[in-house]
């Protein structure tokens, strides 16, 4: 997923906030429209599409009442732009993902996906069984946002590599596009890390500015033609088991809805997280197969790449916690799950996916 922006922001945020009108308080019985502003291009019909999804089911519930216009990076905030946004109040909703905002704060990421974190159904399960969501809702009140999971891309690709990874000296001085918690991890590796936004990543590849980026996986990657420049295709994304996007709704416009409203709302992004999943899922095999068959080379990082990465991942945890109240308490909750999850995973889901994979279908 891209770090910095897909689109460049059409206008300044402060000219937005001088427009925005404070919501007003709303009935049950009252036709409501509100605004969303999303991190992700209409071109991305997965991410984006994400944001219709939501809208349409508010909608369908609510008899036509309750109306949600959605808009692209760019028509009314840059990409990142949508956190402030939401808490200042130029509009209403948000659709993003967390770990964008981690230079706010590094505990942002949790919400989203951290290096050896947890999957998609690992995640879900924590934020509705759980802490999660407890956390978090407690964490953004301190901004003035309600959060709701609302997607997750499921384990992502590592991404495009000009050259093969064998040994960690192949990434001594490598430039490649990464960002947030993994570039901290794979610079204390050699890897020089790139921001570059998600459109430009085609160009940098071509003309040699990286070496090497990493996006989502097949079916996104495939419409920007990576393959076209880079056929190393490494697997899988340490550093997203399983993304989670969020649903962001400005506290002071959420309070004014009723109780029917509200679990609209809950409803319609509890539909669209397990939508989105289910997307990439069904379009991601198809996708892949076509890349293989254009000449991409399917590798695994090698486990000393991998052990290495671990091993720093921890270290940084490690320095949060020591420095940070909010990432120690939250990541504390989350590492335990993390680890009993993962051995009830070992067993069942692993014994079993192992031994479906290995069959010839």
């Amino acid at each position: 997923m891209d770090r910095r922006k897909f689109i460049a922001g059409t206008g300044g945020l402060a000219g937005i906030l001088a427009a925005s009108v404070a919501p007003a308080v709303h009935g049950q019985t009252t036709n409501i429209r509100w605004r969303l502003a999303s991190s992700y291009p209409k071109s991305l019909d997965t991410l984006f599409g994400a944001s219709e999804v939501f809208a349409k089911k508010v909608s369908d519930m609510s008899g036509g009442k309750f109306v949600i216009s959605t808009h692209a990076a760019g028509e009314l905030m840059p990409a990142f732009g949508i956190f402030d946004g939401v808490q200042q109040g130029a509009v209403e909703m948000g659709h993003t993902a967390g770990y964008y905002y981690y230079g706010k704060d590094p505990t942002l990421s949790i919400d989203c996906s951290i290096p050896f974190g947890l999957n998609a159904r690992q995640t879900t399960a924590w934020f509705y069984e759980g802490n999660g969501l407890k956390l978090f809702r407690e964490f953004y009140s301190n901004y003035g946002i309600v959060n709701f999971p609302c997607g997750n891309t499921g384990v992502q690709m590592g991404g495009w590599f000009k050259k093969e990874i064998k040994t960690l000296d192949d990434l001594k001085g490598l430039k490649m596009r990464i960002t947030n918690l993994a570039g901290e991890i794979m610079t204390k590796m050699g890897v020089i890390p790139q921001s570059i936004p998600g459109g430009e990543i085609y160009q940098a590849l071509e003309k040699g500015t990286i070496d090497a980026a990493e996006f989502v996986g097949p079916y996104d990657d495939l419409k920007l033609g990576l393959s076209k420049v880079a056929k190393n295709y490494y697997f899988p994304a340490w550093w997203e088991g399983g993304p989670q996007l969020s649903l962001y709704v400005n506290s002071k416009a959420y309070a004014t809805l009723s109780s029917e409203n509200k679990a609209i709302i809950e409803c319609a992004a509890a539909y669209t997280h397990t939508d989105m999943l289910a997307k990439y899922d069904a379009r991601n095999p198809a996708a892949l197969k076509e890349l293989v068959a254009s000449g991409v080379k399917l590798n695994r990082f090698p486990k000393q790449f991998m052990d290495e990465a671990f091993k720093h991942s921890e270290e940084l945890y490690a320095e949060l916690s020591a420095k940070n109240p909010q990432w120690k308490k939250i990541f504390a909750d989350y590492s335990t799950f993390r680890r009993d999850t993962n051995q009830w995973f070992r067993f069942a889901e692993a014994g079993y996916d192992t031994y479906m994979q290995s069959l010839k279908l």
